[in-house]
């Protein structure tokens, strides 16, 4: 029976982040273990079909990157990267489409529909989603002269046009989204995931962007897990970048959350995919988990 009671009062802890949340739009970025472990995806789509039902609208942004470099050396072809961005010719961007768009993508959409959801794939070209340009990698060279590299398909986010998520959230659809687009040339462009996923937030104006990554959030020290930032505020970020706290792979995550913030998302979220229902613990727990990066004024965990 107590253990009965508590599971009472652990959807009675939840009932105002329920009431708070229902009709406003979560955006979700999937990468990192949560996209490798089966045990971890499936924990991923529960927490997905959960915030649907209770009346949230989650749209899912995902990557895939590791999967396009096992496909690359199926055929023989060595993944090359600058700057964090894969150099990406016209063969590996049509590797990238049919790993990401294809396979990926449609794993997922799957398994938000096992568990009882209705899920739709798509990717940035679909419905002109997003509308992208070709990116130049501005680097200094080996004498310490800046450069620009070409890196081919490689590309920026011009426009999102959100109508078709909106649609597809009102008619009880879960979307799911591949990241690339379509640029003015009628060539498809490889999106980071990251960016992609902040700037679709940004222009459904989200409630809240989850970022899912292999850490507990931004560590002070990253050899110590409990040196967790619970709260960052956005005009933080630069002292903690040249300091040192914000390095490399989470560089991208925090810029997305910046992009997110600034078209008017409430809050922002980077936590730790590698625990099993992460997300709900973010979402309906007054600690959270991981750290938000919010704007000046706004301190709460709510």
């Amino acid at each position: 029976m107590e253990e009965l009671v508590e599971k009472a009062n652990i959807l009675i802890e939840a009932l105002p982040y329920i009431r708070n949340f229902s009709g406003k739009t979560i955006v979700i970025k999937c990468g990192g273990s949560a996209m490798k472990e089966d045990a971890l995806k499936h924990s991923v789509m529960q927490d997905i079909v959960l915030m649907k039902y209770v009346g949230m609208y989650p749209v899912v942004v995902h990557g895939g990157g590791d999967k396009i470099s096992e496909w690359m050396k199926r055929i023989g072809k060595e993944a090359e990267f600058v700057q964090g961005l894969r150099v990406t010719d016209q063969e590996t961007v049509e590797i990238a489409e049919m790993v990401l768009a294809g396979t990926i993508n449609k794993e997922i959409v799957s398994l938000i529909n096992q568990h009882g959801g209705k899920a739709v794939g798509l990717c940035g070209k679909d419905a002109n989603l997003i509308h992208a340009q070709k990116h130049f990698a501005h680097i200094v060279d080996e004498r310490g002269n800046p450069a620009v590299v070409d890196l081919g398909f490689v590309g920026d986010i011009v426009e999102v046009n959100p109508e078709i998520l909106i649609v597809l959230n009102q008619a009880d659809y879960i979307p799911v989204i591949a990241p690339n687009g379509i640029g003015e040339d009628g060539c498809t462009y490889n999106i980071n995931a990251d960016t992609m996923a902040g700037e679709i937030a940004a222009a459904l104006k989200a409630e809240k962007l989850i970022m899912l990554t292999d850490t507990r959030g931004i560590l002070r020290d990253l050899n110590d897990p409990s040196t967790l930032i619970s709260t960052i505020k956005s005009g933080e970020i630069e002292r903690l970048i040249s300091d040192g706290v914000i390095t490399t792979g989470m560089l991208p995550k925090v810029e997305a959350c910046v992009t997110a913030l600034k078209g008017n998302v409430h809050k922002t979220h980077i936590i730790d995919g590698r625990l099993s229902h992460s997300i709900l613990l973010e979402i309906f727990t007054p600690e959270g988990i991981g750290t938000q990066i919010v704007v000046e004024a706004e301190e709460s965990k709510e």
